[in-house]
């Protein structure tokens, strides 16, 4: 953790997270018919842009066609993955007792198996957020994202390498949980991973089969118009939800964390260090929805199990609480976001000058164990409630004009 951030005293940690655990008790408390009318009206949404999309392509010989059955589709995707499929597998609507929208059982319209990502996602990254050697979300273990993470020739390819991950993000996020990086290395044998490889494999078949085979060939004629559609729609779909995560975890401003420091935390602690190593996106209504109201990160790190369309009125709440412990609230336009990340990016692309390397390592050496520590039992308090959410983890142009009505 940078030296940058405000260090808190036991008593005002214990405070901070006093106050955060009453906004999410109101919360739950308040969880109702409003929730349950909004993810049914998001569900509808999607599934009209879907059957839009998909019946527009079917007529892609026409250009308008084309472009608005395209469109409508990459919409549907982005819904189904962003604002359903994350947060429902979350947990955020256990509550209603509905099997659709269980958060154990749902999966969801992309080739990483839901439950695989329940563990790499829910569990992993929420629990030990920006932990680094810990959280394998830190460039997903193919780009080099922080300054702790070490230098090598390979480093020099991490532009590429992150315009590759987002090109095929969904398939990076298939192969996250497989741990390929220790397979390549191996510190694990591939036979050690072989059930969920074959997970794998049965579930980019079956996406596969149905956006490449079965509804290219079910339009005839329209095959390879229909083929070209789908192929976009996954694609605008895998650059959105790369753009709008790394956004979320890897602006300036965000900050890494030791395992030391990270031990024995209280629920304060955990708070604290969720919210500095997240990051939001400003914008409008529709933008908040499309991004899963991921763009308000910091709020869904400190409460994923709660809706996520509840982070827009809790955010005011949370800046008010930040403002008054005098810790750095980090939000910004996407334009602004996304272009610190970028610039991350190419800069920990080259090797650090010498005089950085001796200053990080004496950094590191100097950082004092534990320093966010608390009581053993708060830790296992707060992995619990994180290891609950998981396992309770553990739904075209006129389609478009109603998205934009109804939000």
């Amino acid at each position: 953790m940078s030296d940058a951030a405000p260090h808190l005293t036991s008593e005002q940690l214990e405070a901070f997270g006093e106050e955060l655990d009453a906004i999410r008790a109101r919360v739950v408390a308040d969880l109702g018919e409003r929730d349950a009318d909004y993810i049914g009206r998001v569900i509808r949404v999607q599934r009209g842009l879907e059957v839009a999309g998909r019946g527009l392509l079917f007529v892609g010989f026409l250009p308008p066609a084309w472009f608005a059955g395209t469109a409508a589709l990459s919409l549907s995707k982005i819904l189904d993955n962003m604002e359903i499929g994350h947060n429902v597998m979350h947990g955020q609507y256990d509550w209603m007792k509905d099997p659709q929208l269980n958060g154990k059982t749902f999966e969801w319209d992309t080739v990483c198996p839901a439950d695989q990502w329940r563990h790499s996602h829910n569990y992993m990254h929420h629990t030990y957020t920006n932990i680094v050697g810990k959280d394998r979300d830190i460039g997903y273990a193919v780009v080099r994202v922080s300054e702790q993470q070490p230098w090598s020739v390979s480093s020099l390819g991490n532009p590429l390498y992150a315009a590759l991950l987002a090109t095929f993000f969904q398939y990076g996020v298939a192969l996250h949980d497989l741990e390929t990086e220790r397979i390549a290395t191996g510190e694990i044998t591939l036979s050690e991973r072989r059930e969920m490889a074959e997970a794998v494999w049965r579930k980019v078949r079956a996406q596969t089969l149905k956006d490449y085979v079965f509804f290219p060939l079910l339009s005839g004629p329209s095959f390879p118009l229909v083929l070209a559609g789908n192929a976009t729609a996954n694609l605008v779909r895998n650059l959105w939800a790369f753009t709008i995560i790394f956004c979320g975890h890897f602006p300036d401003g965000t900050l890494e964390f030791t395992e030391d420091e990270a031990e024995n935390e209280t629920r304060g602690e955990w708070y604290y260090r969720q919210l500095l190593g997240s990051a939001n996106l400003s914008g409008s209504k529709l933008f908040h929805v499309l991004a899963g109201n991921l763009s308000h990160q910091i709020e869904h790190h400190l409460f994923p199990d709660l809706p996520a369309h509840r982070y827009a009125e809790i955010s005011v709440e949370v800046r008010e609480i930040c403002n008054r412990f005098a810790i750095p609230y980090n939000s910004g336009p996407l334009r602004t976001q996304f272009g610190s990340v970028v610039g991350k990016i190419v800069k920990l692309a080259l090797p650090p000058p010498p005089a950085k390397v001796r200053g990080l390592a004496g950094s590191l050496a100097k950082l004092a164990p534990g320093r966010l520590r608390g009581p053993r039992d708060s830790r296992e308090d707060s992995e619990t409630d994180l290891a609950a959410s998981g396992e309770r983890s553990d739904t075209a142009v006129g389609a478009s004009r109603e998205l934009v009505a109804i939000f």
